[in-house]
């Protein structure tokens, strides 16, 4: 690190900035010389964070970097959001056991366009550079990519975990795979990134763009910033869309949000405080305090209606808590089920798979062998069970939250 005296507003800055997260090289004084330079030269930094248009919604785990990347917006840099339009088709390697299946354009493209709205929730889109690699990478030629590939050897490739550990047991890798992390990092040299935002486990691809980026001649490289991955509501799997009934989804109603935040396992308060809040470092410690002594139940509602108000309104908010209220803490029926006409006899895993799409029938079967799906206040661990449209109305309760009616 250069020796220059680093004012104590730059060190404050870096320091809200690294909350919880990893910044490479130098930790926060590097970042804090970066910030104070970046102000003395009246020139924003360019902050990237690239996106992976595999699936169409967003969840509170990729708020953890986006609410980040909206803290350098707030303090005037320039966030550069990038679609994969190109690297979508691939598929980002990183941490997958197997080489994940390409999209088609046409897939990337619809992913990508739902994005924006979800993204705008948490950052001011208006005011960022709106990017699609497609419009470099695509571009490239046979021998530009073979440029592009002479900056790194087959060794560095495969210090990645994911990499190294398929090839010790014996799984394939493609060749194709081997370029993700490549263009990744070259997007980093079109842009000009000075600082990259991403998950822990965008680790080797975040800092293979400094070195392709002093490969082409940039003398200050970016610096990498490297957030948690979030676990779901068990508090086991990393939050992902493949584990739906433990993600909570950007376009989840504000109830279901807010019943989801209750369901987090306790050990997971704190965390989703500090990644997923605006509270103090003073307030955070109070909440780990608070944690030893007081009912987490009470902690989780405050995290519930902080979080479920943030994307859904004050007004939202409050109606969530008060039907959460109701439905879970007092074992009520609330009283805007939906109605759905039952006019031939059905079997339980029919009707609620035809009214919820987000269900699958694994889904529904999973439910009803943990008991999670009632009949008018009744267990039903038997998805196959007929309903009959002569016992109408019936009430159908499936998870803690959900209800239909068939009249």
């Amino acid at each position: 690190m250069e020796t220059i005296n680093i004012k104590e507003e730059f060190l404050q800055q870096a320091s809200v900035l690294a909350r919880g997260a990893e910044v490479l090289p130098g930790g926060i004084e590097e970042l804090a010389l970066k910030l104070q330079k970046s102000k003395e030269e009246n020139k924003p930094l360019r902050i990237k964070l690239g996106m992976d248009p595999s699936r169409p919604d967003l969840h509170l785990g990729h708020t953890v970097v986006m609410r980040k990347i909206k803290q350098f917006q707030d303090l005037g840099h320039k966030i550069i959001l990038i679609v994969g339009g190109a690297t979508g088709m691939i598929g980002d390697p990183s941490g997958k056991s197997d080489t994940r299946p390409s999209l088609t354009k046409e897939q990337v493209e619809r992913n990508a366009k739902t994005y924006f709205d979800q993204i705008s929730k948490v950052v001011d889109v208006n005011k960022a550079e709106i990017k699609n690699n497609a419009d470099w990478l695509y571009n490239l030629n046979f021998i530009d990519m073979l440029k592009l590939a002479s900056k790194v050897t087959v060794a560095q490739i495969m210090t990645r975990d994911d990499f190294a550990k398929r090839f010790a047991e014996n799984r394939p890798i493609s060749v194709h795979e081997f370029f993700y992390p490549l263009m990744q990092a070259y997007d980093s040299v079109v842009v000009d990134a000075d600082i990259e935002l991403g998950g822990t486990d965008q680790r080797f691809n975040n800092l293979l763009g400094r070195e392709i980026q002093s490969a082409y001649g940039k003398e200050h490289p970016q610096m990498v910033i490297l957030l948690p991955l979030l676990e779901g509501t068990d508090g086991i799997q990393k939050m992902s869309k493949s584990f739906p009934e433990h993600c909570i989804s950007l376009t989840d109603s504000p109830k279901d949000m807010y019943g989801k935040l209750m369901s987090i396992s306790d050990n997971l308060i704190a965390k989703y405080f500090a990644l997923l809040t605006d509270i103090s470092n003073e307030e955070l410690k109070q909440i780990e305090e608070d944690l030893k002594t007081k009912n987490p139940r009470d902690l989780k509602m405050k995290l519930a209606y902080m979080i479920t108000e943030m994307y859904n309104g004050k007004d939202a908010a409050i109606e969530a808590e008060n039907n959460f209220i109701k439905v879970v803490q007092n074992k009520e029926i609330p009283d805007d089920i939906p109605e759905v006409k039952i006019t031939d006899d059905i079997s339980l895993l029919d009707f609620i798979s035809n009214f919820d799409k987000s269900l699958s029938r694994s889904d529904i079967k999973r439910l009803a062998s943990s008991g999670a799906i009632k009949v008018n206040s009744e267990k039903q661990i038997n998805p196959n069970t007929i309903i009959n449209k002569t016992d109408v109305p019936v009430v159908i309760q499936y998870g803690k939250r959900k209800f239909i009616k068939g009249i």
